[in-house]
């Protein structure tokens, strides 16, 4: 464990402060769609009284605090750690014991515009494009099914739409006699990658556009606007990014971990927030200064269709492959690698917090104490509590 490390301290500036001061003003400017406006009330109401929790009092001292529930959506900055870690967990027990490579598929930029009106549609075709690119490659380069993870981002380190989609693959994979293939220090030629994901999404587009799919974009409502698109994505260079592969099962999940359930930006990415400027850290050392609106607008663009699923796995990994994957995990014990261990029990949260932050819920941070909970009934108000945990 300990992919998600707390900081040494509460983050000085909260999303959520911004929120709650600037959404008005956001949707006097922008019109949010349904998910949109959720997401933002999920963040203003997370960890408030207006969504219960409870009142820890300490059996020594008498010492109280309350505690408030967290909103769990999956776009808020303070609800993914515990989730991440119980992720990586889960899925340590089905990631193979082999070296895997990271790639990374990008959308060209004239796609841009079409991922906003139709997220759905292209983020799904591109999962299943850059997906069935891998598991090609796989069988007519090394005659094997791979074992591939991907997850989907949206965004740069300042906010800009930038979808892109990480792919972690294992570093070999399983004929159909049942014996693996290995590949050591490349994967597959980038370009090759590239052209082929090309391909596969130009076709993917016909269809949709066939099917009536693509909700009109201004440059679409031209008759001929989709074989201009079309043309240029024809001669668009598709971005296809591989990393050396990782040496041990270990790093790949710490690796993996955060990608999964990274959201746009952190709260302890925020440098400075004033009334009219919000600062960020990006990269390098750099930093990038918007106004509060502006922060909203480009973190409200990352927000995802509902009920859509950003993490996807194919080949050996896939869940209809458990047959397959046990195959190829006993073959390649048999080749020397470790046996699996039987899985420690799932921790409970409280312990997982404990591993992550150091803090124990279960004792007063003053005495040391036992502590025990004492319901808070959820606020039936929208607005925000006067009183917040600290």
């Amino acid at each position: 464990m300990g992919h998600c490390p707390a900081p040494a301290g509460r983050p000085r500036f909260d999303i959520a402060d911004i929120v709650r001061q600037h959404r008005a003003e956001l949707e006097s400017e922008h019109r949010l769609s349904a998910s949109e406006k959720r997401v933002l009330t999920a963040i203003e109401r997370c960890r408030t009284s207006v969504l219960g929790g409870h009142l820890e009092v300490c059996r020594s001292c008498g010492h109280e605090q309350p505690a408030y529930n967290s909103c769990r959506n999956r776009h808020c900055p303070k609800c993914q750690c515990l989730a991440q870690e119980r992720w990586i967990a889960a899925r340590s027990e089905r990631l193979l014991p082999v070296r895997h490579f990271h790639v990374v598929f990008t959308v060209p930029s004239e796609m841009r515009a079409l991922c906003r009106k139709v997220p759905r549609a292209i983020f799904d075709a591109l999962f299943r494009c850059a997906g069935e690119t891998l598991l090609e490659l796989g069988q007519s380069r090394l005659d094997a099914t791979l074992g591939v993870t991907m997850v989907l981002h949206t965004w740069t380190r300042d906010l800009r739409f930038h979808p892109h989609v990480h792919a972690i693959v294992t570093a070999g994979g399983m004929d159909g006699r049942g014996a693996w293939h290995p590949t050591k220090n490349y994967l597959f030629p980038v370009e090759v990658m590239g052209e082929l994901l090309r391909g596969k999404m130009l076709d993917e587009l016909r269809r949709l556009h066939r099917a009536s799919l693509l909700n009109p974009t201004r440059e679409l409502e031209d008759p001929e606007g989709f074989e201009r698109l079309m043309a240029r994505l024809a001669k668009s260079r598709w971005v296809v990014y591989a990393k050396p592969p990782f040496r041990r099962v270990e790093h790949v999940l710490a690796y993996l971990g955060r990608y999964t359930h990274r959201v746009a930006i952190s709260n302890g990415r925020l440098v400075e927030v004033t009334q009219c400027t919000v600062t960020f850290r990006t990269k390098d050392g750099k930093t990038h200064t918007v106004t509060p609106v502006d922060f909203l607008r480009r973190f409200i663009q990352h927000v995802l269709p509902d009920g859509f699923k950003k993490i996807r796995h194919y080949g050996l990994y896939a869940s209809s492959a458990r047959a397959d994957l046990e195959r190829a995990r006993a073959e390649l014990e048999r080749l020397g690698a470790p046996a699996p261990t039987s899985p420690a029990p799932r921790p409970t949260w409280q312990q997982l917090l404990r591993e992550l932050t150091g803090r124990d819920v279960e004792r007063c941070a003053r005495c040391g104490g036992a502590i025990e909970r004492i319901a808070i009934e959820r606020q039936t108000a929208r607005g925000p509590p006067a009183q917040q945990a600290t």
